[in-house]
This record gives structure tokens, sequence and C-alpha cells, in this order.
């Protein structure tokens, strides 16, 4: 029995992708998630960016390979080099930008039509800290973030703090109806951060794990040799997308 309590849980690669607006903190909640950490000014993504983490799960261990995808327009059409063979999508949009939530759901339309069957997607509105729900609500910090993909901005609060314009029930309500999983988080403060990808860890089918052991599902996000083994290790590579396009540079362009 006591061999049996102290056998390794198996382990499982699952490949991710975040997709949405330039600005709205895709880079911010990867860089929360694998390194607990937070940069006030970080530099926007240039084509693509690769890093690895596990979830610990009570029965099994996943491993995240994620492909955070640039946000700016020049990038939207080789987005489906990144979505190919995805398990899991991050569709993020910026609480304080209305337009932003338009393109997530352009996004998830997208995904819905071409990518992989069975995905799991998750809508995750980013920048709660610039709201004041944070400070009411069971949040452990309230503050005022600027971007974390384009530089500062002040997002138009209002007397009272809060630059809140999408409302959670607006954007639940569209999740809801297409079945998505759904959360506010703050990449500043981590709130909810690690909620999301556990809970989309959870969410991934076990018929889509197993296919998933030889390297998340079939390319794309290069092999399991780059899994981080804590917040503090991780394997980042960037894909500069502004060269000639390579037809088979998805394959194992992390590794």
């Amino acid at each position: 029995m006591a061999d049996l309590a102290n056998a390794p849980k198996p382990s499982s690669s699952v490949k991710l992708v975040l997709l949405g607006e330039a600005a709205v903190g895709k880079s911010s909640l990867v860089l929360r998630f694998v390194n607990n950490d937070f940069q006030e000014n970080k530099e926007p993504t240039i084509g693509a960016a690769f890093l690895t983490q596990k979830c610990n799960l009570p029965t099994r261990t996943i491993k995240f390979e994620i492909w955070d995808t640039a946000g700016q327009e020049r990038f939207a059409s080789l987005a489906p080099m990144y979505y190919r063979n995805a398990q899991a999508a991050l569709v993020v949009y910026d609480l304080t930008k209305p337009a932003s939530l338009v393109k997530a759901k352009h996004w998830v339309a997208e995904l819905q039509r071409q990518a992989s069957p069975g995905i799991v997607i998750a809508l995750v509105g980013n920048k709660l800290d610039l709201t004041n729900d944070e400070s009411t609500s069971t949040a452990t910090t309230a503050s005022a973030e600027n971007s974390s993909e384009g530089g500062a901005e002040s997002n138009g609060a209002d007397d009272s703090g809060d630059a809140r314009k999408v409302s959670t029930d607006e954007a639940k309500t569209y999740a809801d109806e297409e079945g998505l999983l759904f959360f506010e988080t703050s990449a500043k403060t981590g709130h909810n951060v690690t909620e999301v990808f556990t809970a989309i860890a959870n969410a991934i089918p076990e018929t889509s794990l197993k296919s998933a052991r030889g390297g998340a599902g079939g390319g794309g996000a290069g092999g399991g040799g780059n899994a981080a083994h804590g917040a503090g290790r991780s394997e980042e590579q960037r894909v500069n997308l502004n060269g000639p396009r390579d037809p088979n540079a998805k394959e194992g362009c992390a590794c």
C-alpha cells in the first residue's frame, strides 16, 4: 500500500494557446502563472512566446505547453499556426475596454469553427484590480494596474476609482451561452490566475489527455522535455514572425 501511495502520478501534456487583443494582459497572466511575477511595463509580445508549467491535480499532473500569441492585428492571420491541435485556449479581454470583449468573441467564434473539436475555452476578463470588485469581494489586494502588454495607461477610471467598462453579467452570460469557462482575473495581484489554469486542467477530457502524452496533442508546442518544475523554473522561447513564414516551423520549434 505504501508503494502505491508513493507511486508517481501520471503526467500528461496539454497544448494551450492565449488569444486576445493587444495590451489585455495575456503575457502578464502567463508570467504570473509560470513565475509568480508581474512586470509593470511589459514589452509587447512579438510573434509568440512559449512557456511551460505544471499543474498538479489529485490524480495526475498536467504539463501545460503554453503559446502566448501577439495581440497586434498584423499577427492575427498567423494565429491558426498556434491554436492548431491545441487542447485548451485562454481568450483574454480587458475589463476596462469593451472593444476587447468584441475581439475576444471573434477569437471564440474562430476557435469554435477551426480549432480541434472539444477544445476547452476559457474566457478571461483581466485587470480586475482596476475595478472596485477586488476590494469588495474575496480578492487579496486592490491596486491600480498599468497595461501589462503595451505600456501604462489610466483606462479612464471614474471618481470612485472604478475603471470597469464590461460588466460581469454581460461576459458571464455570453460565456454560459457558448459553453466557456469564465473568470475575472488580475495578473498584477494574482487574483484567480492559478484558478483559471486549474479549472482548464480539470476540464480537459480524459481521452484528450491520453492522446497528449506524446507531446501536446500532435505538434506545435514541441517536446515534453521543457516542462517547468516549479514556479521559478520555466522555459521561454520567443518566435519572431517578422521574417518569411516557414510552413514547418510550428513543429518542434520550442525545443
